[in-house]
This record gives C-alpha cells, sequence and structure tokens, in this order.
C-alpha cells in the first residue's frame, strides 16, 4: 500500500475528533483529506491568501475500512489519480501501522479568485503535481 503513494504526512488524531462511540468520526477524515492535499499545495507553492488562482473542492469521497480513535496518529498518503487541464483528482490513503483504516479522494477545479471561473493550473504547480501521479 504506501509504495502507492508519492507523499506521506503524519496527522494525529485529537480527542475532539472521537464521537459518542469512541471512534474518529467518518466527517474528521475529510478534513484529514483537505489537510494533507492543502498542506501539500501550500509546500508546492500555491499561494491560498494572494493568489491570482484556487483550487475548489467539486467532489469528494470516502471508503472507510477500519476505525481509529484518539490518540492514534494516521499516515496520510498523497498521490494524484487524474490530471487535467484545470482539474485534479487527488487520492488519499490512512494508513494505522500496516493497517488502511480509509482511502478517498478530493476533485479540486483551478478557477480565478476574482471571476470563479475555471483556469488552467499554474505552470510551476502542474510540474509539481506530476511528480504525485500514480501509473
Amino acid at each position: 500500500m504506501r509504495e502507492q503513494y508519492r507523499h506521506w504526512q503524519r496527522i494525529p488524531t485529537r480527542w475532539a475528533d472521537n464521537d459518542v462511540y469512541g471512534h474518529v468520526n467518518n466527517v474528521v477524515h475529510y478534513a484529514f483529506m483537505d489537510t494533507v492535499i492543502n498542506t501539500w499545495l501550500i509546500d508546492a507553492g500555491l499561494d491560498i491568501h494572494e493568489g491570482a488562482e484556487i483550487g475548489l473542492c467539486v467532489e469528494s469521497h470516502c471508503n472507510y475500512r477500519a476505525s481509529v480513535s484518539f490518540p492514534d496518529t494516521l499516515d496520510a498518503g498523497l498521490r494524484i489519480g487524474r490530471l487535467g487541464r484545470s482539474s485534479v483528482r487527488y487520492e488519499v490513503g490512512f494508513l494505522l501501522d500496516d493497517t488502511v483504516i480509509a482511502e478517498g479522494h478530493f476533485v479540486h477545479v483551478f478557477v480565478d479568485r476574482t471571476t470563479r471561473k475555471p483556469v488552467e493550473i499554474p505552470a510551476a504547480l502542474r510540474t509539481r503535481m506530476e511528480g504525485l501521479v500514480v501509473a
């Protein structure tokens, strides 16, 4: 599983992530995906505060395989399953040790910050994204 992803980030669970059933609630996995994707984008040079282009989530999905609870720390693997002209499908896998906890995806469409019309993914960012594409 680990070899299927190009980038890894550790994500600690928080006490508040647990629900009444004692495990990390399903919606928290979406926040974790958002975190690993946007951390990578910022590190890759996307200016989330002043940049002309921004990525908007137009689709998300998650399959849950096993439960986790605080104080577990997950390994989040990131790859790109599809890289289009203005859109990208990020795929994220969550592991606890060698157990697959969840797998999901986000699709971002890059748009002009002001007009919200689709634009091409900036060239420098596209180059960095190509390093995450799986064959």
